[in-house]
């Protein structure tokens, strides 16, 4: 089954908050946590809105849909180009939901590996050694039984209340 890195959404903040570190070496001073909040958030909060005002709003088209990861075949989720992004906030501006977060949007480029070959036996990953509120775990996770976690990447689960993830709820207009 192998361990995954557990992210309790609710309890995590940037990671300038939280003293969190990162071990990715090619990137010293590394925020992967950040990209990773990023990215769940994406995924789990943004509403994916049709018209996507945020998208239409980068002047650098440094956002853009993508399939998901998952096998939910026309799933898409928003994806930021970390090298096109000036981080000018036009994204958040627009998004009427304000699902999109300035503070998240980092322009350096930041990376999360989960640690993948760097981990002795047993060993956690930094992150989760330097996580002082205990949002951020490593260890097997059994869905079973604990209903409140949802797989979003290859290895990265986080914990939403209920395991229930936002979908839309269209009214039905239609007269009885």
């Amino acid at each position: 089954m192998g361990e995954k890195l557990v992210i309790d959404l609710a309890k995590c903040r940037p990671q300038e908050q939280s003293g969190i570190r990162c071990s990715y070496k090619h990137h010293p001073g590394n925020k992967g946590i950040n990209a990773l909040l990023e990215k769940i958030r994406f995924t789990l909060i943004c509403r994916n809105c049709q018209e996507a005002p945020c998208i239409n709003a980068c002047p650098r088209d440094a956002l853009e849909k993508v399939p998901t990861d998952t096998d939910k075949e026309g799933e898409l989720i928003l994806k930021r180009a970390n090298m096109l992004c000036t981080g000018c906030g036009s994204c958040a501006i627009a998004c009427p939901f304000g699902t999109v977060y300035t503070d998240l949007i980092p322009f350096p480029s930041s990376v999360c590996d989960l640690c993948k070959g760097r981990l002795k036996n047993g060993e956690k990953p930094l992150c989760v050694q330097t996580c002082g509120d205990g949002s951020v775990d490593y260890r097997e996770v059994d869905f079973e039984k604990e209903k409140d976690l949802v797989q979003v990447f290859e290895g990265i689960v986080v914990k939403v209340a209920g395991g229930a993830l936002w979908k839309p709820v269209l009214r039905d207009t239609r007269k009885a």
